[in-house]
């Protein structure tokens, strides 16, 4: 099958073809577009390579970041058509990639494409044959694999919903090797929803079957041949991902089951300790969460012993499923001493990390109704915000509230439940951008700080610039640019040059955008 191309687009949607020659402003304005969803030149930025990106706890550590997003909505660089699926899109070295599902009934693929992270170009796919079962096609769009794919060292690992695990060469698409795990281990169907994970020479798993009728297992792979280097048995299908990190002076890969939480040593995947939490396998969602020592597993918070591999509850009290559970779509994350988080209402809170306390709740981040969720990735003095319902929000998050900055549609909600529609795959982000998904596309955002040129330096701030030299900031900045006895005020809402005033020597009307050149940045004039 052929790769489908991209959809380049402006921000003005489903506007005419124009039958007139386009004037040296509108080509401006289009060059602009272009330019800023090109990545910076001067640094190379954090890719987002898994789920929950390069460090697997969900912060973006980029700099540059738009602080307040234009009224007309964020600037879409590219989209490119895709199929169903809850998976995310991962980046790395320049390129992004994603598993989805293209179905046909009663014939279904599973596609796995690489594109270009700048325009959107595809560079190659491969779609394989699955056998899904007739309930998997309706409500439209139907269903598609849920596993977030993983890149390192050239190397990209995808896990399909029947058990297709596959490890690509990620630059040229040829399969290195490739298992299918439900005939393998006898697990059911569609039970590969946790997203792989990679410690050491392993490939890490959690594959298991609704309510334990067939075999689950945890399980790791060589993640250079895909030979079995462990597995142990586990208690029924988990939603929630794997982590690794060290305590006590310990790797540890932290799983969350059905029926309990477990410590595994990555090497052997012997037990290191276990907490019994029973929980129903569309609650085992959310990710843990490691944070000093700390680990939070949705709504259960432990604290972990610095002397041996062991952890110890510290809230809640009581054992009750209903109250160890924050959210069932989200995972929550640490600020400082706080934990912030969805609830299975749709209310956002704000608790004590140590004690559990709530210390505010607010109902508007999204609609308070069952299968909402809000994921959050922390960026510098701020976070991200992305919601069921498609929006992106930019929001201040401390102890003593709950302070929206900004907030724009990214993707529409395609996926029906609970008599509306839904979208509920993080994006990912990286270069400055956003990359989200829904049944139908995957879209590219520019979340650059608009700098004239769009030439920065790690900091966010103007590199080769005459006139004044500011940092992206809450507050829109001017800068001054002078050229000869020429003077330009950027306007950083518009993304452009804009009129000079008397002072600089002559007084100059005009109105014109940044290009590249090979001296730096010039401007063209209306």
């Amino acid at each position: 099958m052929s790769p489908m191309a991209p959809q380049f687009v402006s921000n003005k949607r489903n506007a005419p073809p124009s039958k007139e020659p386009r004037s040296p402003l509108a080509a401006c304005l289009a060059m602009a577009v272009v330019l800023s969803c090109l990545p910076a030149v001067t640094v190379r930025a954090d890719d987002w390579p898994q789920w929950r990106g390069p460090e697997r706890d969900g912060v973006w550590r980029e700099t540059g970041i738009i602080e307040s997003f234009p009224a007309e909505g964020l600037q879409v660089c590219w989209r490119a058509p895709v199929g169903p699926g809850f998976s995310s899109p991962v980046v790395a070295q320049g390129r992004v990639y994603l598993i989805h599902s293209q179905l046909m009934p009663p014939n279904a693929k599973e596609c796995v494409q690489c594109l270009d992270a700048a325009t959107g170009r595809p560079l190659w796919t491969n779609s394989y044959d699955v056998g899904y079962p007739d309930w998997a096609f309706t409500p439209e769009p139907g269903m598609g694999p849920a596993a977030t794919p993983i890149v390192a060292n050239k190397k990209l690992y995808t896990l399909g919903d029947k058990g297709d695990l596959i490890c690509f060469d990620a630059l040229k698409g040829d399969v290195l090797w490739q298992r299918n795990l439900e005939k393998e281990y006898g697990v059911e169907q569609f039970c590969f929803n946790a997203s792989p994970l990679l410690e050491g020479g392993l490939l890490v798993l959690c594959i298991g079957s609704y309510g334990g009728a067939s075999p689950s297992w945890v399980l790791a792979l060589d993640k250079d041949s895909g030979k079995e280097a462990w597995k142990v048995p586990n208690a029924g299908l988990t939603n929630s991902s794997p982590i690794a990190i060290t305590a006590a002076g310990k790797r540890q890969v932290i799983v969350w089951t059905q029926k309990s939480i477990a410590s595994l040593d990555p090497a052997t995947g012997k037990t290191f300790w276990e907490e019994p939490m029973n929980t129903m396998a569309q609650n085992a969602v959310a990710t843990p969460v490691f944070h000093e020592d700390l680990l939070l597993v949705s709504g259960l918070m432990l604290k972990l012993d610095s002397e041996k591999p062991a952890a110890a509850v510290l809230w809640p009290e009581t054992k009750a499923s209903s109250r160890r559970i924050l959210s069932n779509t989200s995972t929550p994350v640490f600020l400082d001493s706080h934990v912030f988080s969805a609830r299975l209402s749709g209310e956002f809170v704000c608790l004590e990390a140590r004690t559990g306390k709530q210390v505010w709740k607010t109902d508007k981040v999204t609609e308070l109704r069952n299968g909402t969720s809000v994921h959050v990735t922390p960026n510098g003095d701020a976070a991200l915000l992305f919601t069921d319902k498609g929006d992106l929000i930019r929001a201040q998050l401390t102890s003593t509230g709950y302070k929206e900055i900004s907030r724009a549609r990214l993707v529409e909600p395609t996926y029906p439940y609970a008599g509306r529609k839904v979208v509920w795959p993080p994006p990912a982000y990286a270069d400055r951008r956003v990359f989200a998904r829904n049944d139908k596309e995957l879209i590219c955002a520019s979340l650059a700080c608009a700098t004239p040129g769009g030439v920065t330096d790690a900091s966010g701030r103007m590199n080769r610039f005459d006139g004044a030299v500011a940092s992206c900031g809450p507050v829109p900045l001017y800068w001054l640019r002078r050229e000869r006895v020429r003077c330009f005020l950027w306007m950083p809402r518009t993304s452009s040059w804009d009129r000079s005033w008397d002072g600089c020597g002559v007084r100059l009307v005009s109105l014109c955008v940044p290009r590249r050149a090979a001296n730096g940045t010039t401007c063209w004039e209306r």
